[in-house]
């Protein structure tokens, strides 16, 4: 078997040890990986993928999505508004709406081009200036001019902790404000804490190099 099927399928009963946890999406991070490498978790039927550039996306995935058009292609990477026009174009998903410019253009294309995309608000958890996100304290109006002014899909949260061993911290915090909120989903959860991100009711696991192998 394909190293990289063994490597999902190992992740996927880690995943069913924790009751409630068969609804998760994991989302394969394929950034920087060739479509030859992925190739083998998309013929085994795997459907999610994340990217974290436009450009890369639009050159990788354009002509394999219109042939299987199942495939769901998610943005998890900081996002220009400059970009933002192309990234609904291409992108099903995007975890990292974290503006009102971002969201006025992505409100005003996916009109124009009549598509709906489905969005995570990527929240700051430690006001870190090198991350992007909502601060915690703006998250509530933020979300309000998302939905009841802009009439974006909203699907819950995102967010990325400070890499200082309080994930599981972050992850409660973020969980709680995300069902304040009413919302069901919940982006959080990477390669090295997919585990504590699901006790913390994570629907949505960006997993890269644990499926694909480290990054060269």
């Amino acid at each position: 078997m394909n190293i990289i099927i063994e490597r999902y399928n190992k992740i996927k009963s880690n995943i069913k040890k924790i009751p409630g946890s068969d609804s998760s999406t994991i989302i394969a991070v394929s950034k920087t990986f060739s479509l030859e490498h992925i190739m083998p978790l998309i013929d085994h039927g795997h459907l999610h993928y994340g990217e974290n550039k436009v450009q890369e996306a639009e050159s990788k995935w354009t002509k394999i999505k219109i042939e299987k058009k199942n495939l769901q292609l998610h943005m998890i990477g900081k996002l220009q508004s400059n970009k933002a026009k192309k990234a609904v174009q291409i992108f099903d998903y995007i975890h990292s709406l974290d503006s009102q410019k971002l969201a006025d253009v992505c409100a005003k294309t996916q009109n124009s081009i009549n598509k709906s995309i489905k969005y995570f608000i990527q929240v700051n958890l430690g006001n870190e200036t090198q991350k992007s996100g909502i601060s915690f304290s703006e998250v509530d109006a933020f979300y309000n001019y998302c939905v009841m002014e802009k009439k974006l899909n909203i699907l819950g949260l995102m967010a990325i902790p400070p890499n200082d061993n309080n994930t599981e911290k972050y992850f409660k915090s973020i969980s709680e404000l995300n069902a304040s909120l009413g919302l069901k989903n919940l982006s959080i959860g990477m390669s090295s804490d997919y585990m504590v991100a699901i006790n913390n009711k994570a629907t949505h696991l960006r997993i890269g190099s644990s499926i694909f192998g480290e990054r060269s």
